[in-house]
């Protein structure tokens, strides 16, 4: 029983976070999997794996509509919460890093709760339809319209262009030290006219309450942060590393003992920022705290 768990755990953790965009949600939910797994008839089960990804689909999408009236009262943006994620320890995480990226999570939370696990299984681990249908507990045409209507609501707002790991973190090391400089003019120059800052701090911390819209917006509010202390710490004893977030080079800040932020960089063809994603709220860093944590 535990066998069968364990050799598809992380793949339920993998199909709860991308239908949740939390990984203590996710956590949850693979918990609350293995509690029926472990209470179920398994002499009636042909195929484990089937069976736990119905299952922690099930919980998933319970779990999800119960989070969509809180985050209709969330304070500021709300944003998924950022994984670090490892290709070179899991090289099966590559074919996999579009479909658990920020922006793609940020699309995502604009489906219904179904639309977004039928895509979730379908586009990001190859389901068939009659599986999903099984694991969602739905018709096989009610699945296949719901997968149709996911995937013309996605493609029309998903990132258009997807940077190589070179040019991503040669673009992200930049931005860092123009932002930690206070330098407008190479800010300027990475930023696309019409790039959009993101900023969730949930309440908890002081961050812009609405999105930031505009390259000389965006470059002042960064040039500012570089002047005075973040969430009470000196910027001179701030530390802030390159890491794989969400399957793309992204920035993790911490200070004072703990994880503070993080930030993730969508760029155009061009190689400019068009997007910027920066995660403060503490109830959502718990995941990037512990690895952190984990590797030190």
């Amino acid at each position: 029983m535990t066998a069968a768990f364990g050799e598809h755990r992380n793949l339920l953790f993998s199909v709860a976070y991308r239908i949740l965009g939390t990984a203590a949600d996710a956590e949850d939910a693979v918990q609350d999997a293995w509690m029926k797994w472990s209470a179920a008839d398994r002499s009636e089960v042909a195929d484990p794996k089937a069976y736990l990804v119905r299952i922690v689909s099930n919980v998933a999408l319970d779990r999800l509509r119960s989070a969509q009236a809180r985050r209709e009262t969330y304070v500021g943006p709300w944003l998924p919460e950022p994984i670090l994620t490892n290709a070179a320890e899991d090289p099966a995480t590559v074919d996999l890093a579009d479909s658990v990226s920020m922006a793609m999570l940020v699309v995502l939370e604009t489906l219904s709760p179904l639309e977004r696990a039928v895509f979730v299984l379908k586009e990001a681990f190859g389901f068939s339809h009659g599986e999903i249908a099984e694991a969602v507990e739905r018709s096989e045409s009610s699945v296949r319209q719901a997968a149709h209507r996911a995937r013309e609501h996605v493609q029309a707002r998903r990132p258009r262009f997807h940077a190589d790991r070179a040019r991503q973190r040669e673009v992200t090391e930049r931005f860092f030290a123009a932002a930690t400089g206070g330098d407008i003019n190479t800010l300027m120059q990475l930023l696309s006219p019409d790039v959009t800052l993101w900023t969730d701090g949930g309440g908890k911390v002081r961050q812009a309450m609405r999105p930031v819209i505009g390259a000389d917006k965006v470059a002042t509010w960064f040039a500012a942060i570089s002047t005075r202390p973040y969430q009470g710490v000196e910027i001179a004893d701030m530390t802030a590393e390159l890491a794989e977030l969400n399957g793309s080079v992204g920035i993790v800040f911490a200070g004072a003992g703990r994880v503070i932020a993080t930030l993730a960089l969508d760029l155009d063809h061009t190689g400019h920022i068009t997007a910027i994603h920066n995660v403060a709220n503490p109830d959502k860093l718990g995941a990037v705290t512990i690895r952190v944590v984990r590797q030190v």
